[in-house]
């Protein structure tokens, strides 16, 4: 069936249809991590949501080159990502390592993490200091253009020239001169002749580690250069998506756009894509106040903000059920609610082979898989799907209690929508199914129950049955025997 997808765009703060350049191939690209320190939740957030992006593009067919970086140099600590140290440096002399120690430690850590949340790897993933060459070119292009400017060895991006031909805030919707008078002094602006202007090109102070030779110093990169110059050699000038948390859009992707217009004439994206920020407890996330969860964290339970810890896929769900552009707040009770919520749809899944068709049905399908695709072309609306889901399961168990007839024709309908949605667009998995001996541990366990109950010994029969409800499994005896499932 043919689907109108629309996606919100943040640069014309409306939902449009989704038109891709040159369909059916589709070109993002997510702005990735800084790998001085573990991944942290809020990437996580903005990862599982350009997952089911990138899920769902395929799932409509599209064939997507998804391109998402590895930031190794370059970022430095301030706010605009071009003043005081690089973080990865100054994590090396802490440790007293070689940067690329920090970054190859970090870097596992971060795909491990995706992994563990069943987040599918980019199509591309390259790294700032694997593309040297091309931000060399790219700067020289610029200065080409008269948009940048030279001064001891450093180049800089010249905001005010700019503005005067294009709207350099288009996409935070500000004005220049709002911008400028909230912008505070910083740290090597008196080299720069506005106080907007960015680095594109460092001249390297001689204690700095990580430097390359260009034509005006031995130095590095600056940070938003990496993402303009990689995009463009791996999906051209303009392509369809760029993405990433809603914190990049105010300077990273403001400076992103600019760069690509002063080189290539054009904004580098058709559809800006934002997600929003995660918070807990109500406050936002940070080291400061002491309330910063890593993912692993999260998972083993191993911090002092949340009662216990939930699974992997838990997580995914959880974030999947709010929407990419809302704020989500963790916290015990929204864990608690989503992990009861997990477990009740992957409960429906498993029952959904053992199901019987009837040779007369009393449920139509075809209209909940529309409901699904209609959710999902709603800007990828995940928790309206997510209800929708509810429903196909609601279904399943009243299928399985006998309290409702489904035809053949419905019953492949609803392991299609079921497969589609929950394994291939939310990429959700049953964890307790990765124990393959599991469900022959449980037959032989409800077969020696049934026989203490053809023994008449109550006794035993009742200590399995209440012994594996505490311990998340419920056994319903029926005509056709004895079926066990989790609660």
């Amino acid at each position: 069936m043919e689907q109108n997808l629309f996606v919100y765009n943040t640069l014309t703060r409306k939902k449009e249809e989704f038109k891709p350049i040159n369909p059916p191939h589709v070109g993002m690209y997510v702005c990735g991590p800084t790998v001085y320190s573990n991944a942290h939740l809020g990437n996580s957030r903005t990862y599982i949501s350009f997952d089911l992006i990138f899920r769902y593009l395929t799932h409509l067919g599209y064939k997507v080159r998804y391109v998402r970086n590895i930031t190794d140099a370059g970022h430095l600590e301030g706010d605009a990502g071009d003043e005081g140290e690089d973080k990865i440096e100054k994590k090396a002399k802490l440790a007293q390592v070689e940067p690329m120690e920090i970054v190859q430690k970090y870097t596992v850590d971060f795909r491990d993490v995706m992994r563990t949340l069943n987040i599918l790897p980019p199509s591309i993933e390259p790294t700032a200091t694997g593309h040297i060459i091309e931000q060399i070119e790219l700067v020289k292009l610029i200065l080409q253009n008269g948009y940048a400017y030279e001064v001891n060895g450093s180049i800089y991006f010249d905001v005010e020239k700019y503005n005067k031909t294009q709207d350099y805030g288009i996409l935070n919707g500000r004005k220049l001169e709002d911008l400028i008078n909230n912008t505070r002094d910083l740290g090597g602006q008196d080299e720069k002749r506005g106080k907007l202007d960015f680095a594109l090109w460092i001249k390297a102070k001689p204690e700095h580690l990580m430097k390359w030779p260009s034509p005006w110093s031995v130095g590095f990169p600056g940070w938003h250069l990496e993402c303009s110059a990689m995009s463009n050699k791996y999906l051209g000038k303009q392509f369809d998506i760029h993405g990433g948390g809603i914190d990049l859009m105010p300077t990273h992707h403001t400076n992103e756009i600019a760069q690509s217009m002063a080189a290539c004439h054009t904004n580098p994206a058709r559809y800006w894509v934002h997600t929003n920020m995660l918070t807990i407890n109500g406050q936002k996330m940070s080291k400061s106040l002491g309330n910063s969860i890593l993912p692993h964290e999260l998972f083993s339970g191993d911090n002092s903000i949340l009662s216990k810890g939930y699974s992997p896929m838990t997580v995914r769900f959880f974030m999947l059920q709010a929407h990419y552009r809302s704020t989500l707040d963790i916290s015990n009770d929204a864990m608690e609610a989503s992990e009861k919520g997990f477990k009740r749809l992957m409960n429906s899944f498993a029952l959904l082979d053992s199901l019987v068709a009837s040779s007369n049905g009393e449920v139509e399908i075809a209209p909940l898989i529309q409901r699904c695709y209609d959710a999902m072309n709603d800007d990828f609306n995940s928790p309206v799907l997510i209800a929708e889901l509810f429903e196909a399961s609601r279904i399943i168990n009243s299928v399985k209690d006998g309290k409702l007839k489904i035809d053949t024709q419905n019953l492949a309908l609803l392991k299609q929508l079921m497969n589609t949605f929950v394994l291939d667009v939310l990429g959700l998995k049953d964890e307790q199914a990765a124990n393959d001996d599991l469900p022959n541990v449980l037959n032989m366990i409800v077969g020696i129950r049934n026989e203490a109950k053809t023994n008449k010994d109550y006794a035993t029969s009742d200590k399995i049955r209440n012994g594996l409800q505490d311990i998340g499994f419920q056994l319903k005896d029926g005509k056709d025997g004895t079926t066990w499932s989790k609660i």
